[in-house]
């Protein structure tokens, strides 16, 4: 059977015994589970700073019956089977699941499993659109290391503008039901429309205004709820959902496409155009000038492959969150082992005193 099926038989027990076989000098490998390919990518940056000559990870898509299963529920097939140990973790998007605090069965699995681990943001896409590292990403794909653009005050805005409307929609999921303002809803409202770098003062009040219409709209329709919903922000708050923060916790996919992608093509264009201006003036023939914009067309990326391998999240406090649980999985783990390898010592010992 495949090691990288999981199979009925193919469980956490499966590969500890596997790891026991090997030879006592070989590295203990520890399978990690997750969502999708570019799940690989994040959860490898996560867990390859934790290898060394004792162990390492091998980061995977789940297999069943020979399919491949995608997205948060097949990483959770583990859990469900009850496979996930010692030698097998599973990693996925937090999703709103870690704001849920365990109100829901996805939210306690996630929560309370000690070898499932989560992003804290909404997903990886919120990690890679890190707004510090947005500068660093524009510099990879342009070539030049112009700052046209203040990426991290534009979202900084962002985030406080949506921060209200964020709560409220969070608030619906846990007191009013999802129907009611679900987070399709909470995203058509934050959508900014087509982005112009020189127009973004404009799309942060025409969002602004959007977003207070609705949030009147909501705090008048409920009233009476007024007390739970500033409850909601204080338990929030401890979790981390700030109004600079709120990016990281919105839908991943929705801030990828709608914001992040549009906001950095528009930026790098100009970038583009600005260099390829320079060229032609300071190309001193024509062939010079033939050579040096082919050179710098070659050697300009694609947006999209720098921005899904963009690192710089890895300064971002959830990523140090998400450390500090690999960490303490690793540390609870090694002391059994450490505790057997003492009992053996002092066993070797007795004996030789006898």
């Amino acid at each position: 059977m495949a090691a990288s099926r999981l199979g009925d038989h193919l469980n956490s027990n499966y590969f500890e015994a596997a790891n026991k076989m090997t030879s006592k000098k070989a590295r203990r490998r520890i399978i990690a589970y997750v969502e999708s390919y570019d799940d690989v990518i994040f959860w490898h940056a996560v867990l390859s700073g934790f290898e060394d000559e004792n162990r390492y990870f091998e980061v995977m898509l789940p297999t069943r019956g020979g399919k491949m299963g995608r997205g948060k529920k097949a990483a959770l097939m583990a859990l469900l089977d009850k496979q996930v140990g010692q030698d097998m973790i599973a990693c996925v998007d937090a999703d709103y699941d870690y704001l849920m605090q365990g109100t829901t069965h996805n939210s306690q699995a996630i929560l309370n499993n000690p070898y499932i681990f989560h992003t804290y943001a909404y997903s990886i896409e919120n990690m890679q659109s890190y707004a510090p590292s947005l500068h660093d990403v524009c510099v990879s794909i342009t070539l030049t290391d112009q700052s046209l653009f203040d990426f991290n005050a534009f979202i900084l805005r962002y985030s406080e503008i949506i921060y209200p409307l964020f709560v409220w929609n969070i608030w619906h999921y846990l007191y009013a039901g999802n129907n009611e303002f679900t987070i399709t809803d909470f995203n058509k409202i934050i959508e900014t429309g087509r982005f112009d770098m020189k127009k973004a003062i404009i799309i942060l009040q025409n969002l602004e205004s959007k977003v207070n219409r609705k949030v009147q709209q909501l705090r008048t329709h409920h009233r009476n709820s007024l007390e739970t919903y500033e409850r909601l922000k204080t338990h929030l708050t401890q979790l981390g959902v700030t109004p600079p923060t709120t990016y990281l916790y919105i839908q991943g996919h929705h801030l990828f496409d709608t914001l992040i992608m549009p906001m950095l093509s528009d930026v790098c264009n100009r970038l583009i155009k600005l260099r390829e201006s320079e060229i032609y003036r300071q190309a001193l023939h024509h062939t010079q000038l033939r050579n040096e914009l082919s050179s710098y067309e070659h050697s300009i990326a694609e947006i999209l492959p720098i921005l899904k391998r963009n690192r710089g999240y890895m300064l971002c406090p959830l990523f140090q969150k998400i450390r500090a649980d690999i960490e303490r999985y690793l540390n609870r783990e090694q002391k059994p082992v450490e505790t057997m390898r003492r009992q053996t010592e002092n066993s070797k010992a007795d004996r030789m005193v006898e």
